[in-house]
């Protein structure tokens, strides 16, 4: 099942959409917006299933989907936490920066609590009041969404507990992250808002590509029209969406509508870090990380990070070449 929401008051309007992307139809008289849905997914979902299959088989006509008129699936949630299960990345900043790797990394999931109040829409600009210094980056990553988890979940269970997967441009600015992680404090300034893909989608949708909590299919990054990364997220994620869930629900509940982020999707190139794809790699799925082989290789990073006119795509594609989550676009203006 595919759904989206539209843009309509805080909390968007709730469509059904296509296999293929090309239609939806209004599910409002089911349940208004996805996070009713998701506080009512026993008795809904199976009818939103139901609109689906009445889409895709053309007994219901619907309407043309436009992804320029959608909202992320939730405009704002009660809780969004980002890990970074790509324990590869974690590497590799830490390395850029003559640090050590702590054990602990490859055993125990890091992650931080960020904000969910204004997220981004996928076709709305990333504002910033300045360039010059903020390191404005993009981060391509998986998401899930969960129903109400129980504290203490095993990862085995927690599996169960997602409903919906989708994609994440999750912005950072790289030059105010070392003063503020200095502080010993976390992440804040450094996070604004993210975007989500314009449609998520259930992981029984995404048939042999989910798999022990992983999604297996290249998540495809273009920075100014140029492929800049195109790594498999089932590759190299060291801790799957069961341990992540696992991780956030340790020591409280999450409740319905609860996000989940993987982190920014890498991939080692035998044993060892990617190239761009210009080079034969499979390219990266930020700035940073790039900047982090430059300075490894070289003593200096030499691509600069995003400026004002700049453009990122987010996309993945199955194996015909069709859009599975619809396409995040975003050009970075002066607020």
């Amino acid at each position: 099942m595919k759904l989206a929401s539209l843009k309509s008051g805080r909390d968007g309007k709730l469509v059904v959409v296509s296999d293929d992307l090309a239609r939806m139809a209004d599910a409002s008289e089911i349940a208004p917006t996805l996070q009713h849905a998701l506080d009512n997914w026993a008795s809904v979902s199976p009818q939103l299933e139901d609109l689906q299959k009445q889409l895709n088989n053309g007994e219901s006509a619907g309407t043309p989907f436009d992804q320029t008129q959608c909202h992320s699936p939730l405009p704002r949630a009660y809780h969004w936490a980002d890990g970074s299960a790509y324990v590869n990345h974690v590497e590799l900043v830490r390395k850029a920066r003559n640090a050590e790797m702590p054990e602990s990394f490859w055993t125990d999931p890091l992650m931080y609590q960020g904000g969910s109040d204004t997220f981004l829409a996928p076709r709305e600009p990333v504002k910033m009041p300045q360039a010059e210094g903020f390191g404005i980056d993009f981060e391509a990553e998986i998401a899930v969404i969960t129903d109400d988890v129980p504290m203490g979940v095993s990862p085995g269970d927690a599996l169960k507990h997602i409903k919906l997967v989708m994609l994440v441009n999750d912005v950072s600015l790289r030059g105010l992250i070392p003063n503020e992680l200095s502080k010993g404090f976390g992440f804040y300034q450094s996070k604004p808002s993210s975007a989500f893909s314009p449609v998520c989608v259930t992981p029984e949708q995404l048939g042999d590509h989910w798999k022990d909590g992983k999604l297996h299919l290249p998540l495809v990054s273009e920075l100014n029209g140029e492929k800049f990364g195109e790594p498999n997220a089932g590759i190299d994620m060291t801790f799957h969406f069961g341990q992540l869930i696992a991780h956030a629900a340790k020591t409280r509940p999450l409740g319905a509508g609860t996000i989940i982020g993987s982190g920014t999707v890498s991939n080692k190139l035998d044993g060892g870090p990617g190239k761009p794809v210009k080079e034969g790699g499979v390219g990266y799925s930020c700035i940073a990380e790039i900047r982090m082989i430059e300075t490894i290789q070289s003593g200096k990073p030499s691509t600069a990070f995003m400026q004002f006119g700049d453009r990122i795509a987010i996309e993945m594609l199955d194996e015909r070449g069709q859009s599975i989550f619809g396409r995040i676009e975003q050009v970075v203006e002066q607020a």
